[in-house]
C-alpha cells in the first residue's frame, strides 16, 4: 500500500498512479481495461457464469493536487487548487512539479519577520504562497507552463498502534481496501463477479465514477472512501473512531438492502463497523452511482482518517483490513436472488 501513498497523480493526469493500480490488480486477474477517461477496471469473476450477479467496488486514486497558474520574476510559481487543499497546511511543504522535467520545489511564503502583527494573526491565502524550484527565471520558463500540476511530496510514515500517515491516504486507502477484499475472496465461495475499478477525478466531481457506472452498469455498486476520524475539538457526532471499522453509510443515497447487507454482513462475522449517517449526497462516488442509467442499488463504506486533505492524512491498517474481510464476505453472500429482490425498493 506505501508506495500507491507515495506516488503522484492528481485530478486529470492519474497515469502514474493508475500504472502502479494496475501492477497491483493483475496479482488476482488478468482481465484489466482502461477505459477512456482513465478508470481502471478489473473483472474478477465468480462460479455463477453468464447468470452471475455484478458487484462494483470503485474507489477513486486521484488525490488533491495545484496548477500552475503564472511565472513569477525570480522563477517562482503561483498555483490555484486542482481539488481540495486546505492552504493554512500548505506552507513549507515540499512539492513535485510535473513539467517537460520533474521538478522538486518548496512552497514558501513571507517570513514572520517581515509580516506585520495583523498578518501573524491569519494563516497566509493560497494566493500569497508560491513555489520555490530553486531555479534561474529563464531555466524555469523553458521548463514551466501554465497548466502544469503539482502534487506534495511526502514519505509515507507508519506510526505506532498499526497506524499510517502520509499523503493521500484520500483515497488510496481505498485501493488497498479494494485489494484486501480481492484477497480474502480468494479463499471464499462466491457467485458474483467482482469489477474492482480505481477511477479518476473524483476530487473534482466524481467523474470517473459517473462514467464507470454507466460503462459497467453493475447489479450493485459500492463507493469506498475515507471519512473524518476523532481529534481534538472535533464534534462527536461529525467523527468515527480510528481503529473500531469501517464507517457503512446509510442514509437516503444508500440503497436500504446494500446498506442492510453489509451491516448483517459484519455483525454475522464478527467485523466491527461503525455507521454513519448522510443526511444527503454523501459526496462520495456513490452519490454518481445512484443516479447512472436507471440507478444503481449504491451502498457506501470507507474508513475514518485524520487531517484530510493535508500532508498528513492518518488513518489504520486495522481498518483497512477490516472493511476488506467485510466486502469480501457480504460479496459471497450475494446471489442472484438477492440481485432480483434489489429492484424492490
Amino acid at each position: 500500500m506505501l508506495h500507491l501513498l507515495s506516488g503522484h497523480g492528481g485530478p486529470g493526469f492519474e497515469e502514474a498512479v493508475a500504472s502502479k493500480v494496475r501492477t497491483a490488480f493483475s496479482e488476482y486477474t488478468s482481465e484489466i481495461r482502461t477505459d477512456t477517461l482513465g478508470n481502471v477496471i478489473a473483472t474478477v469473476h465468480g462460479f455463477g457464469g453468464k447468470s452471475a450477479p455484478s458487484i462494483m467496488l470503485s474507489a477513486h486514486m486521484d488525490e488533491i493536487a495545484l496548477v500552475v497558474t503564472k511565472i513569477e520574476a525570480g522563477g517562482f510559481l503561483r498555483v490555484a487548487q486542482s481539488g481540495g487543499f486546505d492552504p493554512r497546511t500548505l506552507v513549507g511543504q515540499e512539492v513535485v512539479v510535473h513539467s517537460r522535467e520533474t521538478l522538486r520545489g518548496v512552497i514558501g511564503s513571507k517570513p514572520p519577520h517581515l509580516t506585520s502583527p495583523e498578518e501573524r494573526k491569519k494563516a497566509a491565502p493560497l494566493e500569497d504562497l508560491y513555489i520555490d524550484v530553486a531555479m534561474a527565471e529563464e531555466r524555469v520558463r523553458s521548463l514551466v507552463r501554465v497548466g502544469d500540476r503539482v502534487t506534495l511530496h511526502r514519505e509515507t510514515m507508519e506510526l505506532l498502534n498499526h497506524r499510517v500517515s502520509g499523503k493521500a491516504l484520500d483515497n488510496r486507502t481505498s485501493i488497498a481496501i479494494i485489494l484486501e477484499t480481492l484477497k480474502y475472496l480468494q479463499g471464499l465461495k462466491h457467485q458474483a463477479d467482482v469489477i474492482a475499478v480505481a477511477s479518476v477525478q473524483e476530487e473534482v466531481g466524481m467523474r470517473g465514477a459517473a462514467t464507470a457506472a454507466y460503462g459497467v452498469n453493475p447489479d450493485i455498486a459500492i463507493a469506498i472512501d475515507v471519512t473524518f476520524a476523532d481529534m481534538p475539538g472535533q464534534d462527536p457526532d461529525e467523527s468515527f473512531k480510528l481503529g473500531a471499522g469501517p464507517a457503512v453509510s446509510f442514509g437516503p443515497n444508500i440503497h436500504p438492502k446494500v446498506f442492510r447487507g453489509l451491516r448483517d454482513t459484519a455483525d454475522k462475522n464478527g467485523i466491527p463497523y461503525q455507521l454513519e449517517l448522510s443526511q444527503g449526497p454523501t459526496g462520495t462516488d456513490g452519490a454518481a452511482f445512484q443516479i447512472a442509467r436507471r440507478g444503481l442499488a449504491t451502498g457506501v463504506i470507507g474508513i475514518a482518517i485524520r487531517y484530510m486533505h493535508c500532508s498528513v492524512e492518518t488513518g489504520s491498517y486495522d481498518d483497512i483490513v477490516s472493511c476488506g474481510r467485510l466486502l469480501a464476505h457480504y460479496i459471497a453472500s450475494i446471489t442472484t436472488e438477492d440481485v432480483e429482490g434489489l429492484s424492490c425498493y
